[in-house]
């Protein structure tokens, strides 16, 4: 976890003890973003938002589970490859949905391919696979 502490020291992360419950909540709410996500009647700019967010809210457990946190959204991406060894052509995908989230949210474009939105699924999924394998949070509470 040398890189984690690294991005301590640059302030940005910040050291936080795990908590369970947060943990729990976070993965609870990816399931249910990923459950939504198969509703026929959503269009592709709905399916994209939810899968994105089930993404960042399983990059956020993965990171809060190794007692750090972060504040800024595309940094829980970055860590992937170190709280659950994603590869990093995998978590750049996750980057690049960051960049389009931003740009349907600040600047009103959203335009989402649907090879994109099918990688950022299949990625999703693996995300959910490795956190649930991290475990049970082992904190104080």
């Amino acid at each position: 976890m040398e890189a984690l502490e690294n991005l301590v020291k640059i302030r940005s992360l910040n050291r936080e003890p795990p908590d369970r419950t947060e943990f729990e909540g976070m993965v609870s709410a990816a399931l249910t973003k990923l459950q939504d996500v198969k509703l026929e009647e959503l269009s592709k700019g709905s399916q994209f938002s939810l899968a994105y967010g089930a993404a960042h809210a399983l990059a956020l457990a993965a990171l809060r589970w190794h007692g750090y946190r972060s504040d800024k959204r595309y940094i829980v991406f970055q860590c992937l490859q170190h709280t659950l060894g994603l590869e990093n052509a995998k978590w750049k995908v996750l980057d690049q949905c960051h960049r389009r989230r931003n740009i349907a949210e600040y600047e009103g474009h959203f335009d989402v391919e649907q090879q994109l939105l099918d990688d950022l699924l299949e990625i999703t999924t693996e995300l959910l696979k490795r956190v649930k394998q991290l475990g049970v949070v082992n904190a104080e509470e």
